[in-house]
C-alpha cells in the first residue's frame, strides 16, 4: 500500500477587513451589547483606513442599524429588540391539536 503524502495547510492569515468585522461583530453579539441593544466601536492604531471604512459601509447598509458617530472617532450602534413580526419565517408545520388533546 502506497503512502499518500498529505500536504499541511497553512492557516490562512485574515484580511484586515476580517479581523475587523469579527472584533466588530464580537462587540455587537456581547451579552451585555444585545441585552442594551448599543454598542461603542473604536478603531484601534492597527486598523487600515480600508478595513474601517468597508466596515463602516456595511454596518450603514444593515437595515434596523442606527450607527452615531461620536467626537472621539468611536461610532455607537444602537438597534430595536426584533419583534416576532420581523422574525424569519420557520418553515416547519405545525399540527393543530384540539383542547384536551396532547400529544405527550
Amino acid at each position: 500500500m502506497a503512502k499518500q503524502k498529505t500536504k499541511k495547510q497553512q492557516p490562512q492569515e485574515l484580511t484586515p477587513l476580517e479581523r475587523l468585522g469579527l472584533r466588530v461583530s464580537a462587540m455587537i453579539n456581547a451579552p451585555r451589547a444585545q441585552s442594551e441593544r448599543q454598542v461603542t466601536i473604536h478603531r484601534l492604531d492597527t486598523d487600515p483606513d480600508e478595513a474601517w471604512d468597508g466596515v463602516m459601509d456595511l454596518l450603514a447598509e444593515t437595515d434596523g442599524l442606527e450607527m452615531t458617530a461620536n467626537e472621539d472617532g468611536s461610532v455607537t450602534l444602537r438597534w430595536e429588540r426584533q419583534t416576532d413580526d420581523d422574525a424569519p419565517a420557520d418553515d416547519r408545520d405545525f399540527e393543530m391539536v384540539e383542547k384536551g388533546e396532547s400529544p405527550f
